[in-house]
């Protein structure tokens, strides 16, 4: 741990400069700074609560969906218990408050022994959660050292990750041997899981707790789009998307358009920072489009706007894209046609949309597999996409059966997180479960 630290405030030293400027000119390198350097926010210490806390740490949006079935079926089941729940990115931390409570929400800290050692202090878990594979050694550490059980639910490790595991192993194996159980989403990743140091009688076969994630009440957007266009519309549901692919989506539409002259396209760029490039590029581009910001609040506002054939609208909104694939006729699920890994597309499977990937799926490689062996996803290279979108909308029984063979998938796959609550109970004392 001391050659960590040090290794650790070493890097810190030699990257400040660039941290320095990136806290200088961007609101989200700022806000929770205090947070992650260890001072524990007033409203986590609720005066003459004493429930026994059980603290998971989902990274960013992705994570605090997937959890969100296992904190509240944790606060159903541990109604003595106090779940509370700390994110590293900043829409996962806006997504969180939303759904768990401010009261319960908080930037993780840096891996610091002064950050985390307050923390615990003050916190004092009974129970340590994360979220898929984000472990930092120092907070691993730490807990072992004040006995706290650590579990890891919807654990991975993935293709990028796994050669840096094992260059590193007998460390990792040391740093490993802290966690009390691990709940793997596939076989493939409890193998994995074990080569890099994860006692082998620790890593047990959990299950994706994202096929348990259902969209819950419609977001205001829904109601709005469905009011500005008339039944007979098609909507191209684009989400997830990053730099490059909002091109490629734009050089396709006028092809697509006028293959199916009622389709209008809503573009969700992945990241809120990047929606004013994508808005520049939808204005250099020629084509009518629509910010959903504009649009302000509900039904209402929705039954005075015209969503036009043939224009986009551009979602620069957090929260709202799960609940918008069920409009869908088509959904493309961004992330894929460049190599970051792709996103998941259990979100428009959900709701019987067929789906359209491209080939860079490894972060979701278990699901896009399962669905490719039951012929419910269709996965395309970039050169492919606007024919494979265009055969989709112009073949709609096809289309149908290949979206309504996802959704059996994702009905199907259901049951983790009752699995996970089951392990995590047992996990707790006596008097706290």
């Amino acid at each position: 741990m001391f050659l960590y630290s040090l290794v650790l405030v070493v890097a810190l030293g030699l990257s400040s400069p660039w941290w320095l400027w990136k806290m200088a000119t961007t609101d989200k390198y700022r806000e929770g700074l205090a947070e992650r350097l260890g001072r524990v926010p007033p409203r986590l210490e609720l005066p003459g609560d004493d429930r026994p806390v059980i603290w998971m740490h989902a990274v960013s949006v992705g994570e605090v969906i997937a959890i969100g079935g296992l904190v509240r079926e944790l606060r159903a089941r541990a109604p003595g218990c106090r779940v509370i729940v700390s994110t590293t990115t900043r829409t996962g931390q806006e997504i969180a408050r939303e759904r768990f409570g401010a009261e319960n929400v908080f930037y993780y800290p840096f891996d610091f022994g002064f950050a985390v050692q307050r923390y615990l202090r003050v916190l004092r878990p009974h129970l340590f959660v994360l979220a898929e594979t984000e472990f930092w050694p120092r907070m691993l550490w730490e807990c072992r050292r004040a006995g706290i059980p650590v579990a890891v639910v919807n654990a991975r490790i993935s293709d990028h990750s796994l050669p840096r595991y094992l260059r590193l192993r007998s460390l990792w194996r040391r740093i490993l041997g802290a966690l009390t159980v691990v709940l793997a989403q596939s076989e493939e990743d409890m193998a994995r899981l074990r080569a890099i140091g994860v006692p082998a009688e620790r890593v047990k076969m959990g299950g994706n707790l994202k096929y348990d994630v259902r969209a819950a009440a419609d977001a205001k957007a829904v109601a709005a789009i469905r009011g500005a266009m008339p039944e007979d519309a098609r909507l191209l549901v684009c989400g997830s998307t990053l730099a490059g692919e909002e091109d490629l989506l734009v050089n396709a539409w006028p092809g697509l358009v006028a293959a199916e002259p009622k389709l209008r396209m809503v573009l969700a760029p992945r990241h809120p920072e990047r929606f004013t490039s994508v808005a520049e590029l939808l204005d250099r581009s020629g084509m009518r489009w629509h910010r959903r910001s504009d649009w302000h609040a509900g039904p209402a506002a929705g039954s005075s706007i015209v969503f036009e054939a043939g224009s986009v609208l551009l979602l620069d909104s957090i929260g709202e894209l799960a609940s918008i694939y069920s409009l869908a006729a088509v959904a493309f699920v961004g992330g894929s046609l460049v190599a970051a890994g792709g996103h998941n597309p259990l979100e428009p499977a959900q709701f019987g949309v067929p789906i359209v990937m491209g080939p860079h799926y490894e972060n979701f490689r278990e699901i896009v597999e399962k669905l490719q062996s039951r012929e419910a996803i269709r996965i395309t290279p970039a050169a492919g996409l606007s024919e494979v979108l265009a055969g989709l909308l112009r073949y709609e029984a096809a289309s149908r059966a290949l979206g309504d063979r996802a959704q059996s998938v994702f009905n199907a796959e259901a049951g983790a997180t009752a699995k996970a609550v089951d392990v995590l109970l047992a996990l707790l004392p006596g008097d706290a479960a």
